[in-house]
């Protein structure tokens, strides 16, 4: 099933079942008013969803309307967790080039991941504010799960069995923050702003046979003004989801509706393209000395939307947004 959130004024918006066509859209909240309400409770919840899901797709389910993207917020608006990893070694070896720094050690065995900013998700075709164009704007096209409570110290074979849904993300950062925040050492802040997140978050089944192994091979498409940057593959992830789940338990519990990246979607084969910018850069910087791309500036729009093997769209929807100058931002730039 795919699960949405429409705007209705409330923090953590209303739940609703979108069918398999994304032309319709049925209200769940006498179910569970909200995602994360619905994910506290997932044994119970999970069935009724199921059964109002099959309604919607075979025409018996009553009171449905046209589905409207511009109501959607991020699927969970906001979240108890938003732990992102960096799952694919080529996209790391990459930022430690064109942020000159040296290799992190263990990085091919232990995973990398930061906690992120959980309490302020956007939606698909939210604008995004940003203070000023200098301090690097650049996109990052992940995949994610978002998973039921996990017990500390939990295997990766248990982590897996917590998997509840699937997520496509929009990790926006700040290359020339980050620069900075980085050689503190005690990690990002003011370099990762808000997360964006395409439309519907999606069980495990509506993808198939692109879900195996604990990875989603699909291909995540990301445009600049409608200009390709990439089509990178999500199966070349060297640690799974649930080995990245059991890395953030490791030490403490993840509650329902904790949030896990795969960090930038990257593949080895050039040919491939990127899922941001920076690592534009450091292929630029690779094969001729220099960086020629520009990050993102005011007006820019980004698009993202993951697809099949065979090029059908996938469950996620379509991203589209587009980057503003914050209310109140200094204009110095």
């Amino acid at each position: 099933m795919r699960l949405a959130t429409y705007r209705n004024g409330s923090p953590d918006g209303g739940l609703v079942i979108v069918s398999r066509d994304h032309a319709r859209v049925l209200d769940a909240s006498a179910i569970a008013p909200d995602l994360l309400t619905a994910l506290g409770n997932w044994q119970l919840a999970a069935p009724a969803l199921h059964r109002l899901a099959e309604s919607l797709e075979d025409g018996s389910a009553a009171d449905v309307t046209a589905f409207d993207p511009a109501r959607c917020l991020a699927p969970l608006p906001r979240a108890p967790q938003w732990l992102d990893g960096s799952a694919f070694l080529n996209h790391g070896r990459l930022m430690d080039i064109a942020f000159n720094k040296p290799p992190i050690p263990d990085f091919d065995t232990v995973p990398v991941m930061y906690q992120g900013a959980s309490d302020d998700f956007l939606g698909p075709q939210d604008d995004v504010p940003f203070v000023t164009e200098a301090d690097g704007i650049d996109f990052e096209g992940e995949f994610g799960v978002i998973v039921d409570d996990v017990p500390m110290a939990a295997s990766a074979e248990e982590a897996a069995q917590r998997i509840r849904l699937l997520v496509q993300i929009n990790d926006w950062s700040l290359r020339a923050v980050g620069a900075r925040e980085v050689r503190t050492g005690f990690g990002f802040l003011q370099a990762k702003p808000s997360t964006s997140f395409a439309p519907f978050a999606v069980t495990p089944d509506e993808v198939g046979d692109a879900w195996r192994d604990g990875r989603l091979d699909m291909a995540l498409h990301v445009r600049r003004n409608g200009e390709r940057i990439g089509a990178a593959l999500g199966r070349e992830m060297a640690f799974s989801f649930p080995q990245l789940i059991a890395h953030a338990a490791r030490t403490r519990r993840l509650t329902a509706g904790t949030i896990i990246g795969s960090g930038t979607v990257s593949n080895a084969d050039r040919a491939a393209g990127s899922s941001c910018l920076a690592e534009v850069r450091a292929i630029e910087m690779i094969e001729h000395g220099a960086a020629r791309t520009s990050f993102l500036r005011f007006g820019e729009e980004v698009t993202m939307q993951a697809c099949f093997a065979d090029g059908r769209p996938g469950p996620f929807g379509r991203v589209a947004q587009r980057v503003v100058r914050a209310a109140g931002a200094d204009r110095s730039d």
